[in-house]
């Protein structure tokens, strides 16, 4: 009985989430607890790989799982299966071509504790840890380590793949700043591609595998590049100032996309390569309020996608382009839990 109520409720809510989100059909909750975040598609549609701290799965931190969205879409209850180690904290997981192996970052190999996170809230400001344990691996679907792509000292996370199945981006401190790095495949020819003082990360290849779309921070006082330069000392940076850049995969061609302040991330290409989607809060008065949007590739046509809720961030189509996957804070019963969500998208 208290399946059936859920579900009713569910119902409810995705009638009442159409209403004012017209690109967002049958939008579905898939998970019910916890902070779950970059939930993305394998290739053939059918799983979500993502990072969850739901204490009820016997995590301590974030760690890696694997959803069957079939299974989860129709049942409350369901419990994904973990990929990861269990140990360490764990970052940005994404699935392999052959939908076979998840790749993702872990400081595991630092220790079996979670690495501690600190004062993310430092004189007024929100910040994000940048770990220098955080090393890219891949693992099978039953949680087996079988490669390691990153043993260089510092940060190495944020890694996605090419649709084309030939290259991998991710995000290094390696050179001494957090830039943009490119690598085959099976971890070889690892090239740095940018340059520029600041933040660069959360990469994702277009559709034809020839692009780049990525948040960038791009400090220019004097005080502002001091400000980065002492917090990522301190494996820390302020995600509160980035726009949305992109590239082509070698790193020519940059140009900066949104001009619109504040913090604007989690950018992801439409399935024509036209658009990007992407999480904001240029609109919010006090700094929390995130929603989605789109924009072409020129810079132009914003249009707002979410109106629930004051999170809303992490959005991803799927290879076919019929569904968008998101994490939002929406019908959370007034908890801090953020869950996955799926939509059919509607152009």
């Amino acid at each position: 009985m208290k399946k059936i109520i859920l579900l009713s409720a569910i119902f409810y809510y995705q009638v009442s989430f159409s209403q004012n989100e017209n690109h967002l059909k049958n939008i579905t909750q898939l998970t019910f607890g916890g902070d779950n975040a970059e939930a993305y598609f394998s290739f053939d549609n059918k799983d979500l790989s993502f990072q969850s701290n739901y204490k009820k799965w016997g995590v301590n931190c974030d760690q890696i799982f694997l959803m069957k969205i079939a299974d989860a879409a129709k049942d409350t209850m369901y419990k994904p299966a973990e990929i990861s180690t269990g140990k360490g904290r764990t970052t940005c997981a994404f699935f392999m071509p052959d939908n076979k192996n998840i790749l993702y970052a872990s400081t595991h190999k630092s220790g079996d504790n979670c690495p501690e996170t600190g004062d993310l809230r430092k004189n007024g400001k929100y910040l994000w840890n940048v770990f220098e344990s955080y090393d890219i691996f891949i693992s099978d679907l039953k949680g087996n380590i079988t490669k390691q792509l990153t043993d260089s000292k510092g940060y190495d996370a944020e890694a996605t793949v090419s649709p084309k199945g030939d290259k991998i981006v991710f995000t290094s401190t390696r050179s001494g700043d957090l830039e943009l790095w490119t690598m085959n495949i099976d971890g070889t020819n690892q090239k740095q591609i940018t340059n520029g003082l600041g933040y660069d990360g959360g990469a994702f290849f277009s559709p034809d595998g020839k692009k780049l779309v990525f948040r960038a921070s791009r400090p220019q006082t004097d005080a502002a590049i001091k400000d980065y330069k002492d917090l990522l000392a301190q494996g820390l940076v302020a995600p509160s100032d980035m726009e949305i850049y992109t590239c082509n995969i070698d790193g020519s061609n940059l140009k900066q996309v949104t001009h619109l302040g504040k913090a604007n991330w989690a950018p992801f290409f439409s399935p024509d390569g036209k658009k990007i989607i992407f999480s904001s809060n240029h609109k919010s008065q006090n700094g929390f309020n995130f929603q989605l949007f789109t924009i072409n590739i020129d810079g132009t046509g914003l249009e707002q996608i979410t109106t629930e809720s004051v999170f809303n961030a992490f959005a991803m189509f799927s290879p076919d382009g019929k569904k968008l996957v998101f994490s939002s804070n929406r019908n959370n019963h007034g908890t801090h839990d953020t869950n996955v969500f799926i939509a059919d998208w509607q152009d």
